[in-house]
């Protein structure tokens, strides 16, 4: 366990890093080198539609049947450009302003029905169950509480598009979570020669980040690679008002707890890959990536809490030096090799990432006043996580007359881990002393074998069907090492899937498409240990949660009416075995927070999106969804509450072409009501303005601008039989960043269209 300094030791707050100016030499260097490259790949000139010219880079003879389609047409909206397929829509956000200095977690809150918090939780719908894999596959740096620090870690200007899945198909497992899909497309040049980007942006606060990546294609191989680094981070300030109540004799005791946050995180990331054919059928691939990630937080607390009779029982305030450090690495081969018939393709993929975070935080109490005297005036809490995946896979995939034949396997082994400590401090010695009531060990081996088979059919030229059937095998090997148990369970489940395309004309095509899915619950879930985040608020896992079951349902239209690109989604979702949050107190003011099966969650509603241009540099878009959610949970006495909410959910765009050299956009992001375990998160909504401007065609200054009126807060409402809470939580919403973009190769001479 690290020794740490006690509160109160000087230290700079946010230093400003000093990799910058190396990294704007490095740029500069590379820059002056770029005349190496070949640049074959041409930017379009000034003027040229961002449709268009996407239409332009991926153009290809047609193959019957591609992965994932059925020969349908593509819908267009300038600004989101969504392009969607028969089991998922694709959004291009390479035309998004702000991808040059913002992080993966910007660029997937500009995406319809997308919702990303200060926090860096994710959902989808207002669903919080949602899987996020990196090119398909999924990753451990991306599993559990070490997402959001991952995705704000990483460069928005590396992801090609993002593939949003609400209805995953028997190709998909359930790793993560057995939600809807986003997986993040990262970019690949499949062109002759070579192309870079290379980002250097400055924020308010001494923030910063900057991006160096390319890319370089000869003959049979092929390279790329990138690396980032980012300093930034927001703080914050909650307020808590609680009232226990007694469900005997009704009294009601309060409490109230003011914090506040301070510290910005350094993050550094770096990946690569290498390509090379064997031959015209044959394909070896090789994937290496390296992410860091740092955090040293100052933090406040103030506790108050009062007896039934409304008399102060304690005053106490709790400073804090927390040191956290995240990482994560992965490697992956893969091999794809085509058949003697056409589209026949077999492909073999290996990968493996491992995560660890470890948190380590040394706390002060002054106490103004304790009744019951047990005060503990120092202490230090230290906590470690690791988790390894490793991920086998096959596919086959063979076309039968006018419909594709996919076959597959996967096998997977997760492995996590959980290390608690906590120390007590004698005020007066400072001798420290281990609390065995709050250090624990605990460790969880997950193990899965996977079939899956699909049939895609090409009935005529208007009717398409892909329907699939998986099947899953897990077993969980659970081992409290602290207590000395150990535990196992095993469950075999079955998960089908279908999807109809029908083309109505020209420009308008039905989908219909349905998925059954399973939501297992994570290491952090069934974790019996109670780990004490503070004095008065603890959690604990549940060693006998069994997986949730969810059945999915769809309905969508793309048509253009007029000039309006317009995409309209019907979805019908149903849960039963809900795992969800449960909380009900363990002392006079302790709040326990846990997991059940004992709810179950239905939703529906209307999710759309419509976009197009006016004139030559005005493009429009919004998009949302309406829809009503109703869940159920246990009281405190076993009996069945139901809630429900109706909410709004709405996002809109502007991109103005000021000229040839200058494009402004604007982003409005509007969160409805969402249900929250026993609770509500309440409405909440954003403003960000990005502006572009071309120097060269070549160099560009970007301007961005996050939470312009600065409104971001995250507000929740509890009440239940036992417990009423309302929290409020807020944070360094507007942040503006300056930054310069280089593209290297592949530019036109002449062309001034920036960001093409």
């Amino acid at each position: 366990m690290k020794q740490f300094r006690l509160p109160g030791a000087a230290g700079a707050r946010h230093a400003r890093p000093r990799w910058l100016a190396l990294l704007a030499l490095c740029a500069v260097h590379v820059a002056q080198a770029q005349g190496a490259l070949a640049p074959d790949a041409r930017m379009p000139a000034a003027g040229t539609p961002p449709a268009i010219t996407q239409a332009a880079r991926s153009a290809a003879p047609p193959k019957p049947l591609p992965e994932g389609d059925l020969a349908v047409p593509s819908v267009t909206v300038e600004g989101e450009r969504p392009s969607n397929r028969i089991d998922r829509q694709v959004y291009d956000i390479k035309a998004d302003v702000s991808t040059s200095n913002g992080s993966a977690a910007d660029a997937l809150g500009n995406v319809p029905s997308v919702t990303v918090d200060p926090d860096g939780s994710v959902s989808l719908r207002g669903n919080n169950n949602v899987q996020i894999l990196i090119d398909g596959k999924p990753s451990a740096m991306l599993q559990g509480e070490n997402r959001g620090a991952a995705l704000a870690a990483m460069a928005a200007d590396d992801i090609e598009s993002v593939e949003v899945i609400n209805n995953p198909g028997a190709q998909f497992g359930n790793d993560g979570g057995g939600g809807p899909i986003i997986n993040l497309v990262t970019r690949r040049n499949r062109r002759a020669g070579g192309m870079g980007v290379a980002n250097l942006n400055a924020g308010t606060g001494g923030r910063a980040n900057a991006a160096l990546s390319g890319s370089y294609n000869q003959g049979r191989f092929s390279f790329q690679g990138g690396l980032n680094v980012r300093h930034d981070g927001r703080d914050t300030r909650a307020t808590v008002a609680r009232e226990r109540i007694d469900p005997v004799s009704g009294a009601v005791r309060r409490s109230t707890q003011e914090s506040r946050g301070e510290g910005l995180n350094d993050a550094f990331g770096i990946n690569g890959g290498v390509g090379y054919n064997l031959g015209t059928r044959s394909k070896l691939a090789a994937t290496i990536a390296y992410s860091k990630r740092s955090n040293d937080q100052h933090g406040r607390d103030h506790y108050a809490n009062h007896s039934a009779t409304g008399e102060l029982d304690s005053d106490v305030t709790r400073t804090s030096e927390r040191s956290g450090s995240s990482g994560s690495n992965s490697w992956g081969v893969r091999g794809e090799h085509k058949g003697d018939a056409d589209g026949e393709l077999f492909k073999m993929d290996l990968r493996v990432s491992s995560s660890s975070n470890r948190n380590d935080s040394a706390y002060a109490h002054r106490y103004v006043y304790d009744s019951d005297g047990r005060q503990r005036a120092f202490s230090r809490q230290g906590s470690g996580t690791r988790n390894r995946m490793t991920d086998w896979t096959g596919d086959y995939e063979r076309p039968v007359d006018a419909a594709m034949l996919k076959l597959g396997y996967k096998l997977a082994r997760n492995a996590g881990s959980v290390d608690a400590r906590y120390v007590n401090i004698d005020a007066l010695t400072m001798d420290e002393t281990d609390n065995a009531a709050r250090s624990n060990r605990f460790e969880l081996d997950e193990t899965t074998a996977a079939l899956y088979g699909s049939w895609q059919w090409r009935v005529d030229e208007r009717w398409g069907v892909l329907g699939g059937l998986r099947a899953e095998y897990t077993r969980l090997d659970i081992r409290q090492l602290t207590a000395r148990t150990a535990a196992r369970n095993d469950y075999l489940s079955t998960i089908p899937s279908f999807f109809i395309s029908y083309k109505a004309s020209d420009q308008s095509t039905v989908r219909l498409s349905y998925a059954h899915r399973i939501e297992r619950p994570a290491a952090g879930d069934l974790n019996p240990f109670v780990v004490y985040r503070d004095e008065l608020n603890v959690s604990s896992g549940n060693p006998g949660l069994l997986p949730s079951e969810t059945d999915s349902l769809e309905l969508g239209l793309d048509t253009t009416l007029g000039l309006v690109a317009t995409n309209l989604r019907a979805f019908l979702r149903k849960e039963h075995d809900l795992i969800s949050e449960r909380r009900y107190f363990i002392g006079d003011n302790v709040l326990l927070t846990t997991r059940d099966n004992g709810g179950s969650r239905q939703s529906g509603g209307l999710e759309f999106s419509l976009g197009g241009k006016v004139g030559k540099t005005l493009s429009l878009s919004t998009s949302g969804n309406v829809g009503y959610s109703e869940q159920t949970y246990l009281n405190s006495g076993g009996a069945v509450v139901r809630r429900s909410a109706t909410s709004l959910n709405v996002r809109g765009r502007i991109n103005y072409q000021v000229s040839a050299a200058d494009q402004l956009q604007v982003v409005l992001n509007r969160q409805g009501k969402t249900l929250i375990g026993q609770g509500v998160r309440e409405p909440n909504a954003t403003l960000n303005l990005s502006f572009r401007h071309s120097l060269t065609p070549r160099l560009n200054v970007v301007l961005n601008v996050t939470d312009v009126f600065d409104s971001n807060k995250t507000q929740t409402r509890i009440d239940s039989d036992i417990l009423r809470e309302s929290s409020l939580r807020r944070y360094d919403g507007r942040l503006v960043y300056v930054g310069l973009s280089y593209r290297l190769g592949g530019v036109t001479p002449g062309a001034r269209r920036p960001g093409a």
